[in-house]
């Protein structure tokens, strides 16, 4: 296997040399030497040759060195309001473990879900989705219920590294962020379309068609499907003899704060969930939740809790796909690319099923380059083109970028993905095969039935 990968990424390295020496049709010497080093990058996180922080240290070095952007563009991610999202995620995430809230949490909900594996399963899937709804951010929904689901499979007697555990981890991880591409503040993807749709094209979205389009397939079709795929990949069966639903809690040094932390923590909720109001960032709702649980005295970690708390090798995973999306955009090589593809497509007037098909393929497959955040900038910019293309309505063209970007390939497409696992302690690994096969699933099965369901609502 590792062969495997040596020679797809040497392929890709090639391509990239070429690319470097003789350019490619239709790219200025600027987008093909990013071109060329996005390909490389790409190549080193799709088959996990090194570790995915090294690969991007690699991309932002190379990219910084070579002049292909500048220093605030490339290194943009550190200072995006998702990165101190995912910071503020792993600092309360530890909070709720250490302080033990987590497990009393887990303890409370054990004995409603653990009468099977497949329960579970879907009982944690319930709860993400209404998640979905009260809260803002996939990463502060998986924030809340990671902690909870690692105690829960603690108790249930799922070591580390187990199905069962890996199970729970994925669950959550992927349903506490796909559900909320279907609810218009649910995800950032969603926010950029919106504010880019209105900015450029007057087209406003409102949450209750947003709602009503998406949510019956992309909901409450797409989310169960998430759960079997877990299922089946990672079968578990809960032993009865060695769960400990009934055993006591174990008393955790400063458990007596737990109080006090689930009071912060509700308070947090109440700041996200009414973002629209107040107006301020949830990025910087957790920051202000951080200072507190560090803060000497009154808080809730230590220092050396807080070290342990935050993965430095996923913040620079993620620093380096933010990163990547901004680079691809600046140097239009995401328009052009998009452009490109274009040509490629079936889009003509009088063919609806094909244009919306290629529609969204268009979405899902730019997307891998510019990350799903930087998609919603590349392709909104062409919709009013593309609606003269294909003879469809402008706000459909909009929307079928939704599920494009809710179509993930890799696991690097989406930062809360890996940040849900990275709270988990598990490997993100696993990922892969999920986002591969429900990719085939959305673009096979459930990109018809949008078609359909569109069709009956009137919008195609």
């Amino acid at each position: 296997m590792r062969f495997a990968k040596e020679i797809l990424v040497g392929l890709v390295a090639l391509v990239a040399a070429l690319l470097l020496a003789f350019g490619a049709p239709g790219l200025d010497p600027l987008q093909a030497r990013t071109l060329a080093v996005v390909l490389v990058t790409l190549s080193l996180w799709g088959t996990g040759l090194v570790p995915g922080y090294v690969a991007s240290l690699l991309f932002l070095t190379v990219v910084v060195i070579s002049g292909l952007a500048t220093p605030a563009e490339t290194f943009s991610g550190f200072s995006s309001q998702a990165m101190w999202l995912v910071v503020s995620g792993f600092i309360i995430g530890e909070a709720i473990r250490s302080s033990g809230l987590g497990g009393r949490l887990a303890g409370a909900l054990g004995p409603r879900l653990s009468r099977s594996y497949t329960g579970l399963l879907f009982g944690l899937m319930a709860i993400c989705m209404v998640l979905s709804f009260l809260m803002p951010s996939s990463v502060g929904r998986a924030v809340v219920m990671v902690p909870v689901g690692m105690a829960l499979a603690d108790r249930l007697g799922f070591a580390s590294g187990s199905n069962g555990r890996i199970g729970i981890a994925l669950t959550i991880a992927f349903c506490t962020n796909m559900p909320g591409f279907a609810v218009l503040p649910g995800n950032i993807p969603n926010l950029v379309l919106a504010g880019t749709a209105e900015r450029l094209y007057g087209v406003k979205l409102s949450y209750a068609s947003y709602l009503a389009l998406h949510y019956p397939v992309l909901g409450l079709v797409k989310t169960p499907i998430i759960v079997l795929l877990v299922r089946h990949f990672f079968p578990a069966r809960i032993d009865p003899a060695a769960a400990a639903l009934d055993a006591p809690l174990p008393e955790v040094e400063g458990s007596g704060s737990q109080p006090w932390l689930l009071a912060l923590l509700l308070a947090t909720l109440a700041l996200w969930f009414t973002d629209t109001w107040h107006g301020i960032s949830p990025a910087w709702i957790g920051m202000a939740a951080s200072v507190v649980i560090l803060m000497p005295r009154i808080g809730f970690l230590e220092g050396q809790d807080f070290k342990r708390s935050v993965d430095f090798a996923t913040l620079l995973f993620i620093a380096g796909a933010l990163g990547l999306g901004v680079v691809v955009n600046q140097s239009g090589l995401g328009a052009v690319m998009a452009h490109g593809l274009t040509s490629l497509l079936p889009l003509a007037p009088g063919q609806d099923f094909a244009s919306f098909a290629s529609l969204v393929w268009l979405s899902a497959v730019t997307g891998i380059f510019t990350t799903i955040s930087g998609l919603p900038a590349v392709l909104t910019v062409l919709a009013e083109e593309l609606s003269d293309l294909t003879g469809l309505p402008l706000d459909a063209v909009i929307m079928t970028q939704v599920i494009g970007f809710s179509t993930i390939f890799f696991p690097y497409q989406a930062a809360p993905l890996l940040v849900a696992m990275g709270l988990s302690g598990e490997s993100p690994r696993p990922l892969m095969r999920i986002c591969l096969a429900l990719a085939a699933v959305s673009l096979l099965v459930l990109m018809p039935l949008c078609y359909l369901w569109w069709r009956l609502l009137g919008w195609l």
